[in-house]
């Protein structure tokens, strides 16, 4: 169990460090061609660059959030997944707020309606790239993040001082120790098949009467 769960960590962590490196470069690029153009740092009207809209601030900030995507990318899996989460939320609210102040003087960034697209559909692949694996609604109990989920979601650990029977106190407190074991990969084969037949029960008191039984 511990190599399978090595092993899901190490390909969400390729998926979180690539995506964030492939899309900084990208924002390095973007942002890179801008200053090289030197594009005037404020202007409304903004300069086409690779079919977008930009300005010297927008370039600016590009190679800016490019080079936090690119060292999160760098640094680990799990850093690149927050940051890509983090860009990918900026990006959505960017794409909204820009689209209220085109042809407008509020309009730093220079954005055209293809910038606003282009933020929209970036956010959301971000989004998706970033939370992949880690904050889906039911992680399978391999995935590197399942079992910390269960350290902190209360529904996974039930007080065994809420249940009327000694037998019930019991069952609760030797499935929280095994879930305690679990997230610290360190449970016996036994402890992990049986939390394997648990994956689907999600309420505490369920969770306790499956144990029980065995």
């Amino acid at each position: 169990m511990n190599n399978l769960r090595n092993d899901s960590r190490r390909r969400l962590d390729l998926l979180h460090r690539v995506a964030a490196v492939l899309f900084g470069l990208g924002l390095w690029v973007f942002g890179g061609l801008g200053l090289v153009n030197r594009l005037e740092w404020f202007t409304t009207s903004g300069t086409p660059v690779l079919g977008l809209s930009s300005n010297g601030l927008l370039s600016a900030v590009s190679l800016v959030v490019g080079t936090g995507l690119i060292a999160a990318g760098l640094r680990g899996g799990r850093l690149a997944s927050t940051v890509l989460t983090v860009v990918g939320a900026a990006f959505l609210l960017s794409g909204v707020a820009n689209v209220l102040v085109l042809e407008t003087p509020l309009n730093l960034l220079a954005f055209r309606m293809s910038n606003v697209v282009f933020s929209l559909v970036s956010g959301g692949l971000l989004l998706v790239l970033g939370s992949y694996g880690r904050f889906t609604g039911r992680l399978p109990r391999d995935n590197p993040y399942a079992a910390e989920r269960a350290t902190t979601d209360g529904g996974h650990h039930p007080d065994p001082t809420h249940f009327d029977t000694a037998a019930d106190a019991r069952a609760a407190a030797e499935l929280a120790a095994a879930e305690r074991a679990a997230a610290e990969h360190r449970a016996t084969p036994a402890q992990e098949a049986r939390l394997r037949a648990l994956a689907t029960v999600r309420r505490a008191e369920d969770r306790v009467a499956a144990w029980r039984r065995g």
